[in-house]
């Protein structure tokens, strides 16, 4: 391959262009309209606009890609993680096309990808499970028919998604339809297919996975082992490897069911098995993420290996550099710097970092999407950057941990930085005992984080930069501010024009509690709804936030769903 196409924004497009430019071939971004400035834009050798708003008009558009592929003389495409890099259709168009896919063959996506089938395939290489149904189910009567038989809490899950992403976990019977739905939702939005399967899901358990690569020549090496079970709604915050606590059995049945899952499977590339590890020690398989995952740096530093490289050469059709699963250099943590409010419940916070600055110092790495004046659009996931921090142990990581996040500042949007502070004072993760769990944020995380005000942005430079597109191809263009005075500020920041931009004031209103779309109303107009009942769903950052009743009364609508919205615009109104 000569010229490598990203599909893909962010600091993982950041990360695939630097080791494209490491591996000697070129690269070509993409960008949506409010990724127009965006550092993974800038990083790449060329970049072309996807003429789009949201994730199925820009970086879920197969088509669009393909003709930005073709007119940049792409011949390969790295799909990255998360939209399309786990979509067998997609990497079926993309060889259909000429081009080489950077990821496991399409029938190896189809078969791992389908969480149903992966599951009779581990179920037939002697990986541990738990009881699942056999097939994705077609209503919430099926999913609480299972909950009768087998017991709560049960996992509702996305048959064709990956990430957490349409995965709800039902601890009461009467939330069972709702989360069904809302499962049903977040799979199509983040996957373009609804289909759900339900299985047992084991209380407070450990998130433990096994990165593996493979290539073309039947190499196939675990190249080490991870934990990720600091996750907020099913969404990991903080990863380490190599995975602490566990005993050499238990990492020994990991990394030969690993093995042996991907073996059958004929996988080519690097690819993740997950499994759940309860506290009575019952591992359970859990799902293949047939792609990079966004805490492989952590492996790398751990192992020695650019895994990103090691993709590049497996689709090149060149063997691994490596045969045997190296023996582990010291510890690593990855922390995730997601645009989410820690002290609101991780509400996702769109707009403009007026200040990114970052930490550096032995053992320190910075995977970054974003700089001082970059723009978090809503319409895209939360994720600015991820710190890696790693030591020769895991208490000189810890040490390190803590010295690099409280370097790090952000400001002009809140971030997740101060749990990350909090959770590397906390003993249960930090101590000899590691009490952390999946749950855990939720259910035994008492710490209240409080963040501290934010600043206001600069003033404009001088020079104000702006971007123009010729035939499609972005170009940087530089003019002087003066000669722009009187009109509307030209900082790439496209976003859609909020519906209600006022904050919500006065007693008996119904706010938004994000900045984001809403999505469905769970009441009608009219309706009489109870203090803390949920009546509307709103979606940002491709997370879903329920909206409650503030008190009770009749609900009379203002906002209709699709609306987009400032946090605090007023939904509707209750009258009492």
């Amino acid at each position: 391959m000569k010229k490598v196409l990203i599909a893909n924004r962010g600091e993982i497009a950041v990360r695939i262009a630097r080791a494209c430019r490491d591996h000697g071939v070129a690269s070509v971004a993409v960008y949506a309209n409010a990724d127009i400035d965006a550092l993974h834009v800038r990083h790449a050798d060329e970049a072309y606009g996807l003429d789009g708003e949201r994730p199925a008009d820009t970086y879920l558009n197969i088509g669009k890609l393909l003709a930005i592929a073709k007119r940049a003389g792409a011949d390969a495409v790295h799909p990255g993680y998360g939209f399309l890099s786990e979509r067998a259709d997609f990497a079926r168009a993309v060889q259909d096309a000429g081009l080489i896919w950077i990821g496991p063959n399409p029938e190896t996506i189809d078969v791992l990808g389908d969480k149903v089938e992966a599951r009779k395939l581990a179920q037939q290489v002697g990986a541990p499970l738990v009881a699942g149904t056999p097939g994705p189910v077609q209503s919430a009567a099926e999913v609480l028919a299972f909950a009768e038989q087998h017991g709560l809490p049960i996992a509702i899950k996305a048959a064709f998604g990956g990430g957490g992403r349409g995965m709800k976990v039902a601890w009461r019977m009467d939330e069972v339809a709702e989360l069904y739905a809302s499962a049903v939702r977040e799979a199509e939005a983040a996957f373009g297919r609804g289909e759900c399967f339900v299985e047992q899901f084991l209380d407070r358990p450990r998130h433990i996975e096994a990165q593996v690569i493979a290539d073309s020549q039947g190499n196939v090496v675990v190249v080490g082992t991870r934990d990720c079970s600091l996750q907020r709604r099913n969404q990991k915050l903080v990863e380490e490897a190599p995975a602490p606590f566990i005993t050499d059995e238990q990492r020994q049945r990991i990394h030969q069911s690993a093995h042996d899952i991907c073996a059958k499977a004929g996988y080519v590339g690097a690819g993740t098995v997950e499994y759940l590890l309860s506290a009575d020690g019952t591992l359970s398989f859990l799902e293949v993420n047939t792609r990079l995952q966004v805490e492989h740096p952590v492996t790398e530093e751990t192992a020695g290996v650019d895994l990103v490289i090691e993709q590049l050469r497996v689709a090149d059709g060149l063997p691994l550099s490596f045969t045997e699963t190296p023996t582990p250099r010291g510890h690593s943590f990855e922390f995730r710097i997601n645009a989410e409010d820690a002290g609101k419940g991780f509400l996702p916070t769109p707009g403009k970092i007026s200040e990114f600055r970052s930490p550096s110092g032995p053992g320190v790495r910075l995977d970054s999407g974003v700089e001082s004046g970059s723009s978090v659009p809503g319409t895209f996931d939360s994720m600015m950057a991820k710190l890696i921090v790693t030591g020769a142990t895991r208490e000189q990581a810890i040490a390190r941990a803590r010295r690099a996040l409280a370097e790090f500042q952000i400001d002009g949007i809140a971030s997740v930085l101060p749990f990350h502070r909090a959770v590397m004072d906390h003993d249960d993760f930090t101590g000899g005992h590691f009490a952390v769990h999946t749950r855990w944020i939720e259910t035994d995380f008492a710490e209240q984080i409080t963040l501290a005000p934010r600043t206001l942005p600069v003033a404009g430079e001088a020079v104000l930069r702006t971007f123009i597109e010729i035939d499609g191809k972005r170009h940087e263009l530089g003019l002087p501010s003066a000669l722009l005075q009187g009109l509307a500020p030209l900082d790439g920041n496209t976003q859609p024009t909020p519906q209600a931009a006022a904050p919500a004031a006065g007693e008996g209103l119904v706010s938004a509690p994000i900045s984001g779309n809403l999505h469905a109303w769970l009441v009608e107009d009219g309706a009489q709804v109870k203090a803390g009942e949920v009546i509307a769903v709103m979606e940002a950052m491709k997370m879903e936030t329920q909206v409650t009743a503030p008190a009770d009364g009749t609900l009379r609508i203002r906002e209709q769903a699709g609306a987009y919205l400032d946090a605090g615009a007023a939904l509707a109104k209750l009258e009492g």
